[in-house]
């Protein structure tokens, strides 16, 4: 096989091989998921990796998508109940397509996992099958599902239930300006957005998402002030940087609260010698991997 070659008409027949091949595992990430793309990867998964393998889903559950029909949670939610090896991650603001089998081959494409990628748009990208540089793709996937949260089975139905209700909520709101209708889609969409802080936290603290942040960031990007941290961890946390949510204790206000979490990330970090602190720099500490 050529090491790298261009896919664009067809490409659908190249991602079938690539799932086909997996062996050990397989990883699809890709905003856009509906019920033709999850038939195509249960369709097409090798029996190896369904009996002693992994299929990894990472993708972004924002109401947003679910609204517009590009990502159906129903499908997703029958996918992870079919199959025990099938693991949901939540990555908030992911656009990367990107679909990789055994860490030998790789697909990089324009292409989402969905009836209109397959068969109507004009899609482009490319087949990988350096070793190396599809090593290097799939850390990189491993780097945001870190910053994001896996999402059990039973956790999916109930998101897959509420993702619904806010589905039905805002076809009814855009059918009728009504504004019970429109207060109705709001709260639908709260609920939801609340249930994926939900799964995102597990029932543990803002500042251990923020942790596993920072170490990434620092092994990116290099030493970094926390300005460009608070910058960098906003743009990869939408939904838990809210700048409208202040730290207020006995009436006094103190800054924004998940600027506080971050802090505490930090300072954690620093007293069990991942990162240090100086010159108004945070970076990692010699002989440290990049994980919280």
């Amino acid at each position: 096989m050529v090491a790298i070659r261009p896919l664009h008409r067809g490409w659908k027949d190249a991602l079938i091989d690539l799932i086909d091949s997996a062996q050990r595992e397989l990883v699809v990430a890709a905003p856009f998921i509906t019920a033709e793309g999850t038939k195509v990867v249960a369709d097409h998964l090798s029996a190896a990796v369904r009996e002693r393998g992994r299929l990894e889903m990472v993708t972004d559950l924002s109401p947003a998508h679910v609204c517009d029909g590009s990502l159906d949670t129903d499908a997703l939610a029958g996918l992870a109940s079919s199959h025990s090896r099938c693991s949901i991650w939540h990555v908030p603001a992911l656009h990367a397509k990107v679909y990789i089998a055994d860490s030998e081959r790789a697909i990089v494409t324009s292409g989402n996992l969905t009836a209109g990628a397959f068969y109507r748009n004009a899609e482009y990208g490319v087949e990988i099958a350096d070793v190396s540089l599809v090593g290097q793709i799939r850390a990189d996937i491993a780097d945001f599902q870190a910053i994001g949260a896996p999402v059990a089975a039973d956790s999916m139905r109930n998101y897959a239930d509420a993702a619904r209700t806010v589905r039905e909520a805002f076809a009814r709101q855009r059918a009728k300006v009504d504004p019970t209708l429109r207060r109705a889609f709001n709260d639908a969409v709260r609920s939801a957005e609340t249930e994926l802080i939900r799964l995102r936290l597990a029932g543990g603290a803002m500042h251990t998402v923020f942790a596993k942040t920072i170490t990434i960031l620092l092994a990116r990007q290099g030493p970094m002030p926390t300005p460009a941290i608070h910058a960098m961890t906003q743009q990869l946390h939408p939904d838990l940087c809210d700048d409208t949510v202040d730290r207020v204790i006995d009436g006094k206000n103190f800054g924004k609260k998940w600027k506080h979490a971050v802090r505490t990330a930090q300072q954690q970090l620093k007293k069990r010698g991942i990162v240090e602190y100086d010159d108004r720099v945070w970076r990692l500490m010699v002989g440290t991997k990049g994980t919280a």
